[in-house]
């Protein structure tokens, strides 16, 4: 069988529930262990169409037990919300936090779902009022509807996006404040921060700027940026494994050799850490 085969193949992720949370995080995990490191994030942190994500391998290289507790498409609100997330910090010694995008929480113009953060619950008054033309029961994922209100007015798409960029630091700061473990940042992505394309909602950690990144930077311990180093690496769905209709998915999230890169520079960040 050719590596390309493999690559159409979709990966069992093994799901598993921790106590207390409706939540399924990839497996297996060896909570019962006591975790030392507890790794947080969205769907690159699971490890979505990639067969041994930065926490898996870190597990492998670290001399005590790491924790992948990432959700595929998570925000910050099932981070700060979910019982088995909030138990696992209580006994962590260092925690992994992935920067994730700013449009994927609830926030003064729209609520999202509290598990499945990527998923529009309901606009605010406040919202309304700004796009009065807009009917908002059409949309059903954030992503789909900021695509529609930055089509109809690029203005006041712009006090939605400063108003989701305002909310992911004062939540950033308020969460890594409120973790008694060392948090370390990891920006993972396709793209640089600095990189983004005002026009384009494609690519994660939507919204999130170089001076965003500055003002959370203060309360962690270490900030890693993980992101490739020739442009072609990006967009690229190279020893990823997927479905038949996942491949747009899976070009969009960094392959193996972002999962690699990320692992060998965070494992300098926490055994300086331990």
């Amino acid at each position: 069988m050719s590596f390309e085969q493999r690559g159409r193949m979709p990966l069992d992720y093994q799901p598993v529930a921790l106590p207390g949370s409706v939540l399924r995080f990839r497996g297996p995990l060896a909570a019962e262990h006591g975790p030392a490191v507890v790794c947080l994030g969205g769907s690159e942190t699971f490890g979505r169409f990639i067969h041994a994500p930065f926490p898996m391998q870190l597990d492998q290289a670290l001399p005590f037990p790491v924790l992948n507790l990432g959700v595929v498409n998570a925000g910050l609100d099932v981070m700060m919300n979910d019982p088995a997330i909030a138990g696992a910090l209580d006994d962590a010694e260092a925690v992994v936090l992935q920067v994730t995008s700013a449009h994927n929480m609830t926030n003064r113009f729209y609520t999202v779902h509290p598990r499945r953060n990527d998923r529009f619950l309901k606009a605010s008054a406040m919202l309304r009022t700004i796009y009065p033309q807009v009917d908002f029961t059409e949309f059903h994922f954030t992503r789909h509807l900021l695509k529609h209100l930055q089509g109809v007015s690029e203005d006041r798409f712009e006090i939605v996006r400063t108003e989701l960029q305002t909310a992911w630091v004062a939540r950033m700061r308020r969460f890594i404040s409120s973790v008694a473990a060392p948090v370390h940042l990891l920006w993972l992505s396709n793209r640089a921060p600095g990189e983004e394309d005002a026009a384009d909602l494609t690519i994660d950690p939507l919204f999130v700027t170089p001076p965003m990144m500055e003002e959370v930077a203060d309360r962690a311990a270490s900030v890693t940026i993980t992101t490739p180093q020739v442009l072609e690496q990006a967009d690229s769905v190279q020893g990823k494994f997927f479905g038949p209709r996942e491949a747009a998915a899976a070009r969009l999230l960094p392959g193996p050799e972002l999962h690699d890169k990320a692992a060998q520079e965070l494992l300098e960040q926490l055994n300086a850490d331990s």
